[in-house]
């Protein structure tokens, strides 16, 4: 994991805003640290006689933001929002933009009241793919409160209100300065500081004790399978049929996309390796060990409306074509509407096919449940970016 702050470029920033956006683009910079608009950070400051917590905009990326796509939110008001019993998803963001000053700035973050328990000034959150690797292991816990005993280490939860309530309960007793950071089961890590530097070498020196771990207990090793031809024209008609519009393919052919999909359909049907992958990917491919595309899908199909039907309340379920397939001795293909959209689910799936790999020889991958993908595949804040 390399640090990539350069004291040079730090004193080139005119002020805490300037310097807030550089570190975010240094974390966005590595995509083990943050996928396609993944991971937040925040700054607070005062504004006249208030305090603002400056954070990461819905909709941005952390390796192109800007001073503009930070959402400058009240203080008070989000701490208010912290001690609620309850608020729904849809009524947090409504009253997050209210609070804000700027009315013209985006959606704060749904992190936006996690951010704000944290009482230190600059605050990073990632999702780190070595630490999630271990976290999705199934002795991922105990490893986990080995590699991080100075860090308040938290039990999958959903993101947003949920997730700001877990941790400001647990944390009333905790003693912060002496808190290295917040581990996420399943989800990522935050590091945090009055000092941009340090919150940021916090982040990867944190990253770089999982790298270690992975790098003496489950090193990437990637056998060489054979590939054989596959017709992908007959299956992007299918897909496209099935989608309702003519789908863009990324195929993937190498080594180890061939491996992967030599593992088995148990193997690469396990879940995402974070939640928020869910929207991009849905929770399992299509599985394809012959020419059958027909039989196959018609099975993923049934299987996801079963899914649907077991966790739905009043959701309107979502189109049960796959995503992305696997496909034995040949590799992976990802469908999209567009070039962006396929090659965003290819480097999805790419991060998770060297996590599955890694974390079974630590015991096993296993993502979060069947109900708690659901839960988030569903989740309105989500599909609401997908819309926008």
């Amino acid at each position: 994991m390399r640090n990539r702050w350069s004291d040079a470029e730090a004193a080139k920033c005119k002020d805490t805003l300037d310097l807030r956006v550089y570190t975010s683009n240094l974390l966005g910079q590595d995509d083990r640290l943050v996928l396609h608009g993944g991971g937040n950070t925040s700054v607070k400051e005062r504004v006249g006689d208030e305090e603002i917590l400056f954070v990461k905009g819905s909709g941005w990326d952390l390796s192109t933001i800007q001073r503009e796509g930070f959402a400058p939110v009240k203080l008070d008001r989000l701490k208010e929002m912290a001690t609620r019993e309850s608020l729904t998803d849809s009524e947090m963001v409504r009253q997050q933009k209210e609070a804000m000053i700027d009315k013209s700035a985006p959606n704060p973050s749904v992190e936006a009241i996690l951010h704000t328990i944290i009482p230190f000034r600059f605050v990073d959150h990632t999702h780190a793919d070595a630490v999630v690797t271990i976290s999705n292991s199934k002795r991922g816990e105990a490893i986990i409160e080995a590699l991080y005993p100075d860090f308040l280490i938290v039990p999958y939860v959903m993101p947003g209100f949920i997730l700001a309530k877990t941790i400001h309960e647990m944390s009333k007793n905790l003693d912060w300065e002496k808190c290295g950071g917040i581990i996420l089961h399943h989800h990522g890590i935050f590091t945090f500081d009055d000092d941009a530097k340090r919150s940021y070498d916090k982040m990867i020196d944190a990253v770089q004790r999982a790298e270690s771990y992975l790098d003496e207990h489950a090193p990437l090793q990637i056998p060489d399978t054979p590939k054989k031809p596959f017709d992908t024209e007959a299956l992007q008609e299918i897909i496209s049929r099935e989608k309702g519009y003519p789908v863009t393919m990324q195929i993937n052919n190498t080594p180890l996309a061939r491996y992967y999909a030599s593992l088995g359909k148990e193997a690469v049907s396990r879940g995402v390796l974070t939640p928020e992958h869910i929207i991009r990917t849905k929770r399992t491919p299509l599985y394809l060990e012959d020419a059958h595309i027909m039989e196959a899908l018609e099975a993923y199909k049934a299987d996801y409306i079963d899914y649907f039907d077991r966790f739905a309340t009043d959701e309107i379920c979502l189109n049960p074509a796959p995503n992305y397939a696997v496909i034995r001795d040949f590799g992976v293909v990802s469908f999209g509407k567009n070039e962006k959209e396929a090659t965003v689910i290819d480097d999805i799936v790419t991060h998770t096919m060297e996590a599955v790999i890694r974390a079974d020889k630590l015991g096993g991958y296993q993502s979060i449940s069947e109900s708690e993908s659901f839960e988030m595949e569903y989740w309105e804040l989500e599909q609401a970016k997908l819309k926008k």
